[in-house]
């Protein structure tokens, strides 16, 4: 691994920001140089401290417009309770119990399921054939998110349906003027996921939807870094293996900014917080991905490296299923040392990331 190897790998993984939302991502990088910075109604938190202060400290509305919990209510009205939009006992029952779920039992039981797939999906690299990488981590996370609710949805139909109604969510919350159509296309999305799913409420849609876009944004930007960068040795390492997972994630941060409101008066890095602010938390910069490379052998720290998945009661309750499973992706392609071919940002995705991106075996 080489300090031009990894300059190169972080110029392709860029591309996914600046191609996908390039005037939100220049404004964060142009106002990271203090833990926590006021413009308007809006604090922008950048700082690993500040960051886990706004998440642990603050009192947080988990329902207004622009949120996660707000986007999420809007295009499933009617469907019963969210996960991120509860309050008190019904939010942390919820959390609980899809945390039972993903705790070290259960995800051993969707490993037996995802390893025969993901097998299968890259022996054609043996053959000296492409393996186009996103549409592999659509059909991974398609299967986890059908077993883990228990629905006989096919994997890339759900993928797509989840894929979908994140986007459509996302388009409608974005800042600016209205999108003519936004709503009832948020509304369709949603109406065609809970379809795919069979009805059910709108827990498991939401789980549906975090499982697959997650998935699909975070695996191909991790294996385009690791084939980048030359981290194929680390990858093979059963050793270092499980770290440099973590490693890759904290760079490629999937859900790089957590837009949330406040719904009380406090201070997060000095910078004072009114009931009503916008908080913009940079997951990304919180867990110094803009400025500390990935390397198994010299990691950030599990403290930091988890930043990417929130912090105190707000930690994504999948986060180890996220890193076994990149554990396992990384796994199988080590022995192949696969090179990156063709590649294209989805400009229309929830989270940044990649619409197509082969790798072909090293020669």
């Amino acid at each position: 691994m080489t300090s031009t190897a990894q300059a190169r790998a972080r110029r392709r993984d860029r591309r996914v920001y600046l191609r996908s939302h390039p005037l939100l991502f220049g404004l964060l990088a142009a106002t990271r140089g203090r833990a926590a910075r006021r413009i308007g109604g809006t604090v922008l938190v950048h700082d690993a401290a500040a960051y886990r202060e706004a998440l642990t400290g603050i009192p947080l509305d988990r329902t207004a417009a622009g949120t996660t919990g707000g986007a999420a209510r809007e295009a499933l009205r009617g469907a019963g309770g969210v996960l991120f939009d509860q309050e008190g006992g019904g939010h942390r029952a919820g959390r609980r119990s899809l945390a039972e779920g993903l705790g070290a039992a259960g995800v051993e039981e969707l490993r037996a399921l995802w390893r025969p797939l993901l097998l299968r999906g890259v022996a054609p690299l043996g053959r000296g054939a492409e393996v186009d990488v996103v549409a592999l981590a659509r059909e991974l996370a398609g299967s986890v998110a059908a077993a883990l609710l228990g629905r006989a949805a096919g994997p890339l139909v759900l993928a797509e349906a989840a894929s979908a109604a994140a986007a459509a969510s996302v388009r409608g919350h974005l800042p600016g003027p209205p999108r003519p159509g936004a709503a009832a296309g948020t509304a369709r999305a949603a109406e065609r996921l809970r379809g795919v799913l069979g009805g059910g409420d709108a827990l498991d849609a939401m789980v549906a939807v975090a499982a697959v876009n997650t998935t699909v944004a975070a695996v191909p930007r991790a294996v385009a870094w690791c084939a980048d960068a030359g981290l194929w040795g680390q990858a093979a390492d059963a050793g270092l293996r499980p770290r440099l997972a973590q490693e890759l994630l904290r760079v490629t941060a999937a859900s790089p900014v957590l837009p949330r409101v406040a719904a009380g008066a406090g201070s997060v890095g000095g910078c004072p917080v009114r009931g009503g602010d916008r908080l913009l938390l940079v997951a990304r910069h919180a867990a110094g991905a803009h400025r500390r490379d990935p390397d198994g052998r010299d990691p950030a720290g599990a403290g930091v490296a988890r930043l990417v998945f929130g912090a105190g009661p707000h930690v994504c309750p999948g986060a180890r299923l996220a890193t076994v499973l990149l554990e396992d992706v990384l796994e199988a392609l080590a022995g192949y040392r696969p090179v990156v071919g063709r590649c294209r940002v989805d400009r229309r995705a929830a989270l940044p990331g990649w619409r197509v991106l082969t790798v072909r075996a090293a020669s």
